[in-house]
């Protein structure tokens, strides 16, 4: 066996442990990368044997490597040489994957978000873990949905409550329902991965200190960037200093991001809402979001940004900048506090507040739902929240009878920009809402449309600065209700 020695270094770059670690090559342990032996086996005993050691690198040279269940532990680098593909094998009558162990909590939360053995790579409550290289994870076997089969397995990574977790430079393919999900991880790195998949791609839930860098996630039939606050744990737990940078998110068919056709021949995602492969906060919100970056990154072929907490959670204190969207689906933003309360009973209704979203450069936004879509509730208002330096070219085309809408409340309703139907306005839908500003917003038609430009209902203390939104002759450009407080301002 070759012996190489590293040190194990974090994701922050800093020193986390001074012991000088071996290489365990997957192959010495009997390994075939064949594609045709199930080679996890072999896989559990180079972790094992390095877990004894104290940890250590496991190493993929070039093969294929068919596999059920990878267990984590302590202080191990998986590495993926390039060549090497990790491929998820189908279940047989004799033998799957890890079972999904039990979680009295399930009830506030999806089975898939509830459970994580039941996945091709797990660990829970480890330290200092790193997924790298330049090989390849396929998630050829896994399901794209719960997987409460015996044997079926739904995620390619899964992790709970570990320190300390790198992952860099990867390839991951279908993925069944999460190419990663991450529970209650504190210190999490994800650099340079690119991910084509048909369900989630990036799952964040209830983490602390995160950074998310250099990421292309295609993700068609759900969202690419997720962050989640579910009570999956059995406590709430926020996910909070988050910092997404410089990735690009898309809704191309599954598998053309990565074999470069950028196709679009399934145009629909199982809600029937078109692509989805978006960059969204929520939908599970028991927990909240607190100090949250995104910066610099690009949505093609999409829905737009959402930031949603609609079962208690407290979200504040988010910025949003530098943004480029493309042929995007609906609304380019949407902000949602809601009540579906699927948490504890006894839980309060949540909040959002100080939100921040600046230079955003949209073409051709879907405007059935409007452009920029904030509602909350009767009571429970969204405050604070400052839009500037926006561009947005919108598709057009509304009907002029949608003028004449009353949007329902649905206050109990999953989020999503299609909840309330075609809306009364084109541009701006604002409801529930307390201390907006909105500055610098130019707004330009592909084709015209006959709605309203603004609707304002239950909206105060806002200013509005700078709004190009051009109307046709004798068209209306605000429907307002219930409003105090308005400022209009025009250099």
């Amino acid at each position: 066996m070759k012996i190489y020695r590293i040190i194990l270094v974090s994701l922050f770059g800093l020193l986390i442990s001074p012991v000088v670690f071996a290489n365990y090559n997957v192959r010495d342990f009997g390994a075939k990368g064949d594609d045709k032996t199930i080679d996890s086996p072999a896989i559990n005993r180079a972790i094992e044997a390095a877990s004894q050691a104290g940890g250590g690198t496991v190493f993929f040279p070039a093969g294929t490597y068919l596999s059920y269940s990878i267990r984590l532990s302590n202080n191990i680098h998986l590495y993926f040489d390039e060549g090497a593909v990790l491929k998820a094998a189908r279940p047989s009558a004799e033998e799957g994957y890890d079972p999904a162990e039990p979680n009295p909590h399930d009830a506030y939360q999806d089975f898939g978000h509830s459970h994580w053995q039941n996945s091709l790579i797990w660990g829970i409550g480890l330290k200092n873990i790193r997924i790298s290289g330049f090989g390849t994870i396929y998630g050829y076997g896994l399901s794209r949905e719960e997987s409460r089969l015996p044997g079926a397995a739904n995620k390619a990574i899964a992790l709970k409550e570990c320190i300390n977790v790198d992952i860099q430079d990867i390839t991951m393919i279908r993925c069944g329902h999460f190419a990663l999900l991450a529970t209650g991880v504190e210190n999490l790195g994800i650099r340079g991965v690119k991910i084509d998949t048909n369900r989630d791609g990036l799952d964040i839930d209830a983490c602390r200190n995160v950074r998310i860098s250099d990421c292309t996630v295609n993700a068609p039939w759900d969202d690419a960037i997720v962050l989640k606050a579910s009570y999956a744990l059995g406590y709430y737990k926020d996910t909070e200093n988050v910092y997404i940078s410089n990735c690009m998110v898309s809704g191309y068919d599954q598998g053309s991001m990565i074999d470069g056709s950028y196709q679009t021949d399934e145009p629909q995602a199982p809600d029937q809402d078109f692509t989805t492969g978006r960059i969204k906060f929520g939908t599970e919100s028991s927990g909240g979001f607190r100090n949250i970056t995104i910066s610099n990154c690009v949505f093609d072929r999409c829905r737009g940004l959402a930031l949603e907490t609609v079962d208690g959670g407290i979200m504040e204190d988010i910025v949003i900048s530098n943004i480029t969207m493309r042929n995007i689906v609906n609304p380019a933003i949407f902000l949602r506090l809601g009540a579906r309360m699927r948490s504890p009973q006894g839980r309060a209704v949540g909040s959002m507040r100080r939100i921040s979203i600046s230079n955003l450069n949209c073409f051709n936004i879907d405007s059935r739902f409007a452009c920029i879509l904030i509602s909350g509730i009767p009571q429970a208002k969204i405050e604070e929240v400052s839009i500037s330096d926006v561009r947005i070219v919108q598709r057009g085309g509304g009907n002029k009878e949608w003028a004449g809408i009353e949007p329902p409340e649905r206050e109990r309703s999953y989020p999503e920009p299609s909840m309330f139907g075609h809306l009364p306005s084109s541009t701006l839908f604002l409801r529930h809402v307390n201390k907006l500003t909105i500055r610098n917003l130019d707004v330009s038609f592909i084709e015209a449309d006959p709605r309203p430009a603004l609707y304002l209902q239950d909206v105060h203390n806002s200013s509005f600065h700078n709004l190009n939104i051009p109307l046709a002759e004798g068209q209306e450009s605000s429907i307002q209700k219930e409003v105090s407080g308005l400022v209009f301002t025009s250099d």
